[in-house]
Parts: C-alpha cells; sequence; structure tokens
C-alpha cells in the first residue's frame, strides 16, 4: 500500500486531535484440533497453543504502533467458540476450569480480551451446548479478560426462544454476582452473528476461518465529527450528497490506516498467520468529541433520540460502508456504527436528558450494525422482560438478513434515572425504563420462531 505525502499528513492531524486509533487489533486462533475427554488435556492444550500463537502479539503491535504513529488502542484474542471445544466435558465445573486458562494465557501474553466463550445456537443446542450457556456466569464472575456471546437466530433458521430464555436467565444471574452487574459488559448474544468480527464482546474465530488471522477494528468518530464542522466553516454544510461524500472520504482514509496496521502486525507474526479483515464499525468512546451521537446533532438533530435520528444514523453507516468498500478488498466484521449508551459521552447525555429510550434505539439498530448495546435496566427486570427485549432485536436482524445483538446490564438495586459509573471505556451506565407490561406467555413458549420467507433464496 502506497501513501501520500498529503494523506500521512491528514491521519497526522486526525490521530492529534480528531481522536484516530485503531481501536484493536485482534488475533484470531483456530482450536478446531483440541482434544477432547480430559479437562486436564484440554487446558494444557489450550494454553501451549494460544500461547505459542499471541506471544509477541502486543508487541508487534507496539513496534507498529512506534513506526506509523498510529495509537492500537486494544489487543485481543478471539477463539473457534469454545462450546464446540468442551463439547463433552461433564459439567460447570470443568468449564470454568477452562475460562480460567484462558484468562491466565490472556494475562501472560498481555492483551485486554480474550473472547470466543461462545456457542452457537441459533436453530438448536445439544446437551453440551445447554451445560456451557448455564456456565457462563460462574465463567465470566471467576475472570477478568474473558468474553462471551451466544448466537440464538439467524435469516436462516428463525430464532431459538429456548435458548433465548436461558441466556436471560445466565444474564440475571451474572448481574447479580458481579459489581454493578458488570460481568455482563462482556456477554452479547446475537442474530446473524459474524465469523470474523474483531469487536469486544462478540468477537469469535469462525470454523470457516484458517489457523490464525489478524483481523482489525477502526475507529473514528471523531474524525467524522470533525470533518462535517469543517464543512459547516467553509460554508458547505448545505446539500445531503455533499455530507454523504464528507463521510465517504473520511471512512476511506480511516480504512486505508486499519488495512496498514493490520497487514503489518500479521506479517511480523509470520506464518501462520494472515491478514483477515477490517472492520468499518464507528467506535466512539466516553471521550468528549468522540461520539456517534454528537455526529447525529451536528448533522441538525436537536438532541438523539429526536425524529430525523434514524434517517441521519442510516445515512451515515451507508456513507460509512461506502468510503471503507472503495478503499479496501478486505471489509468484513460488523462494519456499520455502534450505538452504545454508556460507551459515548453523547448516548450517555441523551439517556438522562430523556430524548432516548430502549424503543427509539430499538428502531435505530434497524438501520446500524450492532444492536441494544451496553444498555443498563432495573436489576429487578424480570427475566422474562430480557428475553423479550432480545428476542424483539433478534427479529429485527433475522427479517432484515443483517446483524443485530444485545448487551443488557440489569444492575442490582437500582432504578430508572440512575448513573453507574464502571470507569475506563466502559464508561456511565443511564440506567433505562422498561415496560411494565409483561411478555411471560409468549416467551416461555418453546421451540423456535420460524424463519421469514426471504429465507428461501436458492
Amino acid at each position: 500500500m502506497l501513501f501520500s505525502m498529503n494523506e500521512i499528513h491528514e491521519t497526522i492531524r486526525m490521530i492529534e486531535a480528531e481522536h484516530l486509533d485503531i481501536r484493536t487489533v485482534t488475533l484470531g486462533v483456530s482450536l478446531l484440533d483440541a482434544p477432547h475427554g480430559s479437562v486436564d488435556a484440554l487446558c494444557k492444550f489450550l494454553y501451549d497453543r494460544l500461547y505459542q500463537r499471541a506471544h509477541r502479539l502486543v508487541e508487534c503491535a507496539a513496534q507498529v504502533e512506534d513506526k506509523y504513529g498510529i495509537p492500537i488502542v486494544n489487543k485481543r484474542i478471539s477463539l473457534t467458540p469454545m462450546s464446540l471445544v468442551c463439547e463433552g466435558l461433564a459439567g460447570t465445573e470443568e468449564y470454568v476450569a477452562v475460562a480460567r486458562v484462558l484468562d491466565q494465557v490472556a494475562q501472560d501474553v498481555g492483551v485486554d480480551y480474550i473472547a470466543g466463550y461462545s456457542a452457537l445456537v441459533h436453530k438448536g443446542a445439544t446437551t453440551g451446548d445447554m451445560k456451557f450457556m448455564r456456565s457462563i456466569p460462574k465463567a465470566l464472575a471467576a475472570t477478568r479478560r474473558v468474553c462471551s456471546s451466544v448466537n440464538l437466530g439467524s435469516t436462516k433458521s428463525g430464532i431459538n426462544m429456548d435458548s433465548v430464555l436461558v441466556m436471560a436467565q445466565s444474564i440475571k444471574e451474572l448481574a447479580e454476582i458481579t459489581p454493578h452487574g458488570a460481568g455482563c459488559a462482556r456477554l452479547v448474544v446475537f442474530c446473524n452473528a459474524a465469523e470474523d468480527n474483531p469487536f469486544i464482546a462478540g468477537a469469535f474465530h469462525g470454523v470457516g476461518e484458517p489457523d490464525a488471522v489478524i483481523n482489525v477494528g477502526v475507529s473514528g468518530p471523531g474524525v467524522v465529527l470533525a470533518a462535517l464542522r469543517r464543512m459547516k466553516r467553509e460554508g458547505r454544510f448545505s446539500d445531503l450528497a455533499q455530507v454523504a461524500e464528507t463521510i465517504k472520504k473520511m471512512a476511506f482514509k480511516i480504512t486505508r490506516a486499519g488495512e496498514l496496521v493490520g497487514r503489518e502486525v500479521a506479517g511480523m507474526l509470520g506464518d501462520p498467520v494472515s491478514f483477515g479483515i477490517v472492520d468499518l464499525s464507528l467506535a466512539p468512546t466516553p471521550a468528549i468529541g468522540d461520539s456517534i451521537s454528537d455526529i447525529i446533532e451536528e448533522m441538525g438533530v436537536e438532541a438523539t433520540g429526536a425524529p430525523g435520528t434514524t434517517a441521519a444514523l442510516a445515512m451515515l453507516v451507508d456513507a460509512v460502508k461506502k468510503g471503507g468498500t472503495m478503499a479496501s478488498t478486505s471489509v468484513g466484521g460488523l462494519s456499520g456504527a455502534f450505538i452504545p449508551v454508556s460507551e459515548d459521552a453523547g448516548m450517555v447525555a441523551a439517556a438522562l436528558r430523556g430524548s432516548i429510550c430502549l424503543e427509539k434505539l430499538e428502531a435505530m439498530t434497524a438501520v446500524c450494525s450492532v444492536g441494544l448495546d451496553m444498555v443498563a435496566v432495573p436489576g429487578d427486570t424480570p427475566t422474562e422482560t430480557i428475553a423479550g427485549i432480545i428476542a424483539d432485536e433478534l427479529a429485527i436482524g433475522m427479517v432484515n438478513n443483517k446483524t443485530t445483538a444485545v448487551r443488557i446490564l440489569p444492575v442490582p438495586d437500582s432504578k430508572p434515572g440512575d448513573v453507574v459509573d464502571l470507569g475506563g471505556l466502559l464508561g456511565q451506565l443511564v440506567i433505562m425504563p422498561v415496560s411494565k407490561y409483561s411478555c411471560a406467555g409468549f416467551v416461555r413458549l418453546t421451540g423456535r420462531i420460524p424463519p421469514p420467507i426471504t429465507s428461501v433464496k436458492n
């Protein structure tokens, strides 16, 4: 990849003044050849394999940071879904032992998180899958770096409502045994989960992936926001086509930087590691000026959540995808815009003033890449209500053939309007109200919601 001097100067400006960074360099590792039967043999294999593959990841990422001056915020590992690797283990204690080994190797190689404590149950769950899902609360409570995800639905298979209810129960249990329910920040449920997603908590290394790959997640809300503000100063902010074109150009530049970093890190790690994809998702932070909400409001919506919010977000996501796919043939993952409530300073402000609510967030997820992300609700929210929230969000993904997800935190001893500060990238949780009306009769029906007619495409 060749860069012009002008591109280099622009990139320096974006880093220094506009919060540009590489949000994550994630090493995906296949564990399909793991031994079965003995938990001790499995744990030894996991530690040895992951240490061998990842012990130079942080070092190589640091060298690339120094070489190009582009900050890499997180270094992570993603794994083959562990429910596949652990199939046949006896029960919860053995699953937790595996999670502890993953946590230990993550600490020893210096990565921020290790993801892939995951299951794929969109069409049905094996006996092992059921044991695995029920082990998640204890596994995450016993670890600090392990992240978990479960794919509960897909456009082709429908939604596995039995497992939706199991996961709602696991979320409630995890919230009750971790401070402020913070363990739930490392747990996400999906419809149409992406097999090459580098972002936490939903990353896992899909069964169709090679032995080891580097996938990159970029940032850039601050870059887009600064570009829109320049348009206003220059008197060019009057036409939607010009706004979309500006966002496309920014996404192009952000993607170029992400692919450069990913290829460099993969090259330094050497065989069998190859470069995978760049995920175009704009990932906000709690920092002022690095917010998806601020972009929406800069586009002319008075307060995020007001009429026009969904349309503005749709235009933003489309422009990001168009610019990114022009910059690289290796685009994958989720590739859109994250709208987490707690991890975005503007979204926190919107929740505090009441301009955004769960129902509006759900509407916005129909046009963005992820879903109800880092949403906090009162701790006494019924399990069935959480299952209903999950089912509603997964239905949007199923019908629209897109990835949707739920990362929800039922915060114990909280009420709507309370604020809980988790610190760091997790930011502030604003406890949001939920409907007082029950869906228990619906979510306790067994079986699957059938796939939509659009699934019949062959």
